[in-house]
C-alpha cells in the first residue's frame, strides 16, 4: 500500500544566526534577515543502512527548491546533509523507498537514487522535463517515474544500472499531473492523469507504445487514478470523482467493472511530497521530526522508551509571498514552504513568527485589522494585531486570525486582495481550482458578515481577476489574466480591463485594450482620478475610466525590466504624501503624475521578488526568503 503519513509536528529547519541579522547593502538598501528561517521536508522514509541499523532520510526544501537529502543514523546519533549535484529550483513531488532499500526521486529533470548502504547518491541522470508526480516499482524491481508537465515516463533498472527516458507520452495543451502510476505483471505501465481532463494512459514497455484508454467523449474535469494489485493486475478509475467507473487493467486492456472491486494493493512505500514513512524494519518508529529545533524522536513500541537524536543543519529560509504594513506598524506577511506567518517591528528590530493557515498569497490592511487571501482554499482571513494570536482552525470563531470564508473551487489561488477605501468591503480575485479555467470575485462585507461570490461567467468568462482598484462613484476597475488554474487550459486569447458596478456586481464594460496582453499585473488610482497600471509587467499605461480610453502608454522593458511578480505582486506602493512608487525586479522608481513618467530612484543590489508597502520612510519588499527595505531619499 502507499504510505502517505503526514507529520503533525513542525517541519522547519532553523537558519543560522547570520541570516537573521540586518545588513546594510548600500545605496539605501537594507537586508533585515530571513523572514521565515525554515525549510520543510518533501518526502521522508525510515529504512536501514548497510549494516541493517535504523537510518532515516528526508528531502529538504527552502526558497531555492530542494537542495539536499538529510540522513540520520539513529543508533550512532549522527546526521549528515547530502547536497544535490544538479541546478536548484525544483523539488520532489514524489518519492519511493524500493524493496532493495534505496530511496528514489525525480525532480529538476534529474532521476536520482540514494543508497543508505553507501550513504551517498549513486545515480543521477538527466531526463526530459521535469519532475515526478508519482513513482512505483514493478514486479522485477524496476523503478518507474511519471512526470509533469506532459506525462513523461522514465525507468531505472537496478540490475543493469540503466536509466531509460521514454520522453513525453501524451501531449495536451495544458500541464498534466500524472498523480498515480502502476505496473501490471505483463510489462505494461499505467498513468493516472489530470486535472483539466481525466485520462489513464497504458504504456507497453516492450514496444514503447502509449495508448490513452479513456475516450475523448468520456473525459471530464478531474484525475484518473491507478492502483497496483497484489494479483498482478492494475485497478483504475478514469475519473476519481465518480464511484461507478472502475476498470481492471491488464496487458494494456481495460475491463469495466462498475463499482470498486475487491482487491489488495501491492505494498509499496511510495507517495507524494507528503510521504512520511515512519516505521523502521525493526519496529521502532519516528514519533517526531522537528527540523526547527533540530531533533528526531524515535520510539521503541515494545519498551515504550524514546530516543532523541539532535542534529545541526542550516537553511536559507522559506520563500516570502509578499508583505504589507499592519495596523500595529509592523511589516507582516507569509511564507511557503512551510506555511508561516511573520511580523517584523523595525523600531524594535524584533520578529514574531507563528504557524500560518494556508499560503498567504496576498495581504492588506483595512483600518485596525489585517486581511489575507490564502491558498489553497481561496480563504479570506482576518487578523486583529491588538489581540492575542490563536492559531486558525476552520469553523472556529475564537481564532485570531479568523477564517471568514472560503471560495474553492471558484478561487483557490488569490492574486489580489483589495481593502476597499470604504472601510467596510474586502474584494478578492484569483485563479480557480486545479484543472479549471476562469476565476471569480469575492465581495465580503465586514459590517454584516455577508459575502457575494461571483463566478468567472458572471465577470468575464475564462478570465481571472489579477488586479483591482476602487474608483469614485461606486465602481471597480479590474484587470484580468488569461492564466488558468494550475494544470488548467488557457482559453482566453488576451487579457482585458473591465468596469464593474459595486452595487449590482455587474460588469458594465470590458475591452482588451492592449492586443495580445496576457495579464494586467497591477493597478493604482492616481491623484488625477486616472488609473495607472502595468500590463505583462513591462507596459506602463494610464487609463481614463470616464472615457474608457488609454491616454498614455510606454514600454519600460529596456530601462527598468519587468515589475516584481508573484502570486500577489503589490507592484505599486503609496507613500505618506500619496506619492506612488513602483517596484521592479532590479530597481525602485517613482511615478511622476505631471508627465506620467517613471523616475528611477535606485538600482537594487539584490533582486526584488514580491512587494511591497511603506513604513517609517522606507519601502519594504521581499527578496527570496529575505525581508528587505529601501530608505527613501
Amino acid at each position: 500500500m502507499r504510505s502517505g503519513l503526514f507529520l503533525a509536528a513542525l517541519m522547519c529547519l532553523q537558519a543560522c544566526p547570520a541570516l537573521l541579522a540586518a545588513k546594510d547593502l548600500g545605496q539605501g538598501f537594507t537586508d533585515h534577515g530571513v523572514a521565515t528561517p525554515s525549510s520543510c521536508h518533501r518526502g521522508a522514509a525510515a529504512t536501514v543502512d548497510g549494516q541493517g541499523q535504523p537510518f532515516f532520510l528526508a528531502w529538504l526544501m527552502d526558497h531555492r527548491g530542494s537542495y539536499a537529502l538529510l540522513s540520520i543514523d539513529v543508533d550512532a546519533g549522527q546526521a549528515k546533509v547530502h547536497p544535490v549535484s544538479f541546478p536548484l529550483g525544483d523539488s520532489p513531488f514524489a518519492s519511493i523507498l524500493s524493496s532493495r532499500g534505496k530511496f528514489y526521486s525525480h525532480f529538476g529533470s534529474h532521476f536520482v537514487e540514494f543508497d543508505p548502504a553507501q550513504r551517498a547518491f549513486t545515480v543521477c541522470r538527466k531526463t526530459v522535463p521535469q519532475m515526478a508526480m508519482s513513482m512505483t516499482e514493478d514486479q522485477q524491481g524496476v523503478i518507474w517515474s511519471a512526470t509533469y508537465p506532459q506525462s513523461g515516463l522514465a525507468s531505472f533498472d537496478p540490475q543493469t544500472g540503466e536509466v531509460t527516458d521514454y520522453g513525453h507520452l501524451y501531449k495536451q495543451n495544458w500541464a498534466q499531473y500524472p498523480r498515480s502510476v502502476a505496473a501490471d505483471d505483463a510489462g505494461w505501465v499505467y498513468l493516472g492523469v489530470g486535472s483539466t481532463a481525466c485520462q489513464i494512459i497504458a504504456f507497453d514497455s516492450k514496444s514503447r507504445k502509449a495508448v490513452p484508454l479513456v475516450p475523448e467523449r468520456e473525459r471530464g474535469h478531474g484525475s484518473g487514478l491507478v492502483f497496483a494489485g497484489a494479483d498482478g493486475k492494475v485497478y483504475g478509475q478514469p475519473n476519481s470523482s465518480r464511484s461507478d467507473n472502475w476498470l481492471v487493467l491488464h496487458q494494456g486492456q481495460a475491463t469495466s467493472v462498475g463499482p470498486r472491486p475487491k482487491f489488495t494493493e501491492r505494498r509499496l512505500i511510495a507517495g507524494s511530497q507528503g510521504l512520511f514513512h515512519a516505521v523502521f524494519p525493526d519496529g521502532r518508529r519516528v514519533r517526531n521530526l522537528d527540523l526547527l529545533e533540530g531533533n528526531l524522536v524515535v520510539e521503541d513500541p515494545q519498551t515504550k522508551s524514546q530516543k532523541t537524536i539532535p542534529f545541526d543543519c542550516q537553511s536559507e529560509g522559506a520563500h516570502v509571498m509578499g508583505v504589507a504594513t499592519a495596523p500595529n506598524d509592523t511589516i507582516c506577511g507569509g511564507s511557503a514552504f512551510p506555511m508561516r506567518f511573520f511580523s517584523y517591528d523595525p523600531r524594535r528590530d524584533e520578529w514574531v513568527r507563528h504557524s500560518a493557515f494556508g499560503q498567504w498569497n496576498t495581504v492588506g490592511r483595512q483600518g485596525d485589522h489585517f486581511f489575507v487571501g490564502a491558498y489553497s482554499g481561496g480563504h479570506l482571513l482576518e487578523w486583529d494585531p491588538a489581540a492575542p494570536w490563536v492559531d486558525t482552525v476552520e469553523g472556529r470563531q475564537d481564532c485570531n486570525p479568523r477564517m471568514l470564508t472560503k471560495c474553492s473551487p471558484t478561487i483557490i489561488r488569490p492574486a489580489k486582495l483589495l481593502a476597499h477605501p470604504d472601510g467596510r468591503t474586502i474584494v478578492v480575485g484569483g485563479t480557480p481550482a486545479y484543472g479549471m479555467t476562469g476565476g471569480g470575485l469575492l465581495f465580503w462585507d465586514r459590517s454584516s458578515g455577508d459575502r457575494v461570490l461571483r463566478t468567472h461567467e458572471q465577470i468575464l468568462p475564462q478570465h481571472s481577476t489579477m488586479s483591482l482598484v476602487a474608483l469614485p462613484g461606486g465602481k471597480l476597475l479590474g484587470g484580468t489574466t488569461t492564466s488558468p488554474g494550475t494544470g488548467g487550459e488557457r482559453k482566453a486569447q488576451q487579457a482585458e480591463l473591465y468596469l464593474l458596478d459595486e452595487a449590482t456586481k455587474q460588469v458594465e464594460w470590458h475591452e482588451p485594450v492592449f492586443p495580445g496582453v496576457q495579464g494586467y499585473t497591477d493597478l493604482c488610482l492616481g491623484p488625477d482620478k486616472l488609473v495607472w497600471g502595468f500590463a505583462d509587467r513591462t507596459n506602463f499605461f494610464v487609463f481614463d475610466p470616464a472615457s474608457r480610453k488609454v491616454v498614455h502608454q510606454q514600454s519600460v522593458a529596456a530601462e527598468f525590466g519587468g515589475t516584481v511578480s508573484h502570486q500577489g505582486p503589490r507592484v505599486f506602493v503609496r507613500g505618506p504624501n500619496q506619492e506612488v512608487y513602483a517596484l521592479f525586479t532590479r530597481s525602485i522608481a517613482r511615478i511622476e503624475p505631471e508627465k506620467w513618467s517613471i523616475k528611477l530612484l535606485a538600482k537594487s543590489p539584490i533582486p526584488l521578488g514580491a512587494g511591497g508597502d511603506y513604513l517609517d520612510g522606507r519601502i519594504w519588499f521581499a527578496s527570496g526568503s529575505h525581508l528587505c527595505s529601501y530608505r527613501l531619499p
